[in-house]
């Protein structure tokens, strides 16, 4: 018993080994960022295969739209999460629970915004980017249900989010685990035998994320040793709230403008047909999974600085930054090894079609170099968002995306085509994000290293 009590015990960074202590975090996360994109996974299966190719490319055609609507709660994610690591560095009771009671009234009015925003610009976003007629009208669909719930989702996140700034990383797990089979056991009821099609992949996420949300506020009450959550904490507190955006509107811009991006970038995919959206999905599944330690140590790492800057352990950031990112590139490394040997048969997970598993390994050997360079990148961007620097990270995002994804993508399409091909060679969707992915770490490690981030590196507490 002693040692499952141990595992539920927020792990305090500010002590011991800093590799250790990163990694002790980041396992559990990993798993847990692995069970959350069994989410988006579980319904490309259960379409794919029930349904029909459409309906996978219509579920993957929403993605870039879900992402963009979802910004707000991003900045208020990020924000809390670096502001309740600060002061559990600091051991400040009264102001971690202020900061959690005003991030959950400011993700109840962000709720009420995204939900009245996407029933109107759902299906004008989607013929704004041009989706095909023939699965347009199970987007929207799709859209309207997830978006209606989209508080569940909101407060899932952000409270998972301030859990892990309390470093207690395994509660997030075991609630999301639970969720994730929830969702997987709804899909197949609601697509499989009572036929509601693709929206029900829609409805069983809202319901798995909702309870999942309500375990994560029932663990923040049972954190007494840490705060006491009062009704008294339950308002927005100016200065808390003005943090907690100053600190994540960068990342919601962030996010925005990759959102953005993608939005651009799927009008060219949608140019290339029906298949190649199909691929794109299956791609951008497997990219998610792959994906999962790099956000992971980015995630640890924002955790960490924050509590050692709140400890005023500034030497201590420095050793863990170093640490933390070789493992992210260890690990990184290993997982493109698997995906080069094993990827045909992921793929096939996903499709029975031999032709759009074939085209979807092709795109995904361009990717698999990248994932060590966005291992570098996440983890040092993360030190630097835990220390308070949240505005250099974007900046650094804002020109890889914009500057470099966009004109490089519809620069090679532009550049290959042939007759055969009249809008390119599809793999430039591809080439164009391993080039931002690969420039983006050089930039982000050499702004590291000039370390101007350490001048933010104050900490909320001073």
């Amino acid at each position: 018993m002693s040692v499952v009590k141990k595992l539920f015990e927020p792990v305090d960074m500010t002590v011991g080994k800093p590799w250790e202590k990163i990694l002790l975090f980041t396992v559990p996360m990993i798993v847990g960022n692995v069970a959350q994109q069994l989410y988006n996974t579980v319904d490309s299966v259960v379409v794919g295969h029930y349904i029909g190719d459409n309906a996978l490319a219509a579920v993957g055609s929403a993605g870039p739209i879900v992402n963009l609507l979802l910004v707000l709660f991003v900045g208020v994610s990020v924000g809390a999460s670096i502001m309740v690591s600060q002061f559990f560095g600091a051991r400040d009771k009264e102001n971690l629970a202020k900061t959690i009671g005003t991030s959950i009234i400011l993700t109840g009015l962000a709720s009420l915004i995204i939900m009245l925003m996407a029933t109107l610009l759902s299906r004008p976003l989607l013929q704004l980017l041009k989706t095909p007629d023939s699965i347009i009208d199970w987007c929207t669909d799709y859209l309207h249900i997830l978006f209606i719930g989209i508080a569940g989702m909101a407060y899932y996140n952000i409270l998972s989010g301030i859990l892990r700034g309390l470093g207690d990383s395994m509660s997030a797990l075991w609630y999301l685990l639970f969720a994730c089979v929830l969702n997987s056991v709804l899909d197949v009821v609601f697509v499989g035998y009572v036929g509601m099609g693709v929206p029900g992949v829609a409805l069983a996420t809202a319901i798995a994320q909702a309870i999942s949300a309500v375990l994560c506020i029932r663990r923040l009450y049972q954190m007494k040793d840490i705060f006491v959550l009062k009704r008294r904490h339950y308002r927005l507190d100016k200065h808390h709230a003005s943090n907690i955006i100053k600190l994540g509107v960068p990342s919601g811009v962030t996010q925005a403008i990759m959102s953005m991006a993608m939005l651009v970038v799927q009008s060219l995919t949608n140019s290339f047909g029906e298949m190649f959206i199909a691929a794109n999905v299956i791609v951008m599944r497997v990219d998610g999974f792959a994906m999962m330690p790099n956000f992971s140590f980015g995630t640890a790492m924002t955790t960490y600085a924050g509590q050692n800057v709140g400890a005023r352990q500034t030497e201590r950031v420095h050793r863990g930054a170093k640490e933390g990112t070789l493992l992210a590139m260890g690990i990184s490394a290993t997982i493109v090894v698997i995906i080069l040997i094993f990827g045909r048969p992921l793929m096939g997970i996903f499709t029975e079609t031999e032709e759009l598993v074939t085209l979807s390994m092709n795109m995904m050997r361009i990717l698999a170099v990248g994932y060590v360079a966005v291992g570098v990148t996440q983890s040092l961007s993360g030190v630097m968002r835990g220390a308070g620097d949240t505005m250099t990270p974007m900046w650094i995002s804002m020109f890889t995306t914009i500057v470099l994804r966009i004109p490089v993508a519809y620069g090679l399409a532009y550049l290959t085509r042939t007759p055969a091909k009249p809008n390119g060679e599809q793999a430039s969707v591809f080439i164009s994000l391993l080039v931002t992915w690969v420039i983006g770490a050089i930039i982000t490690s050499i702004v590291y290293k000039r370390g101007k981030w350490t001048e933010k590196a104050k900490g909320l507490v001073e």
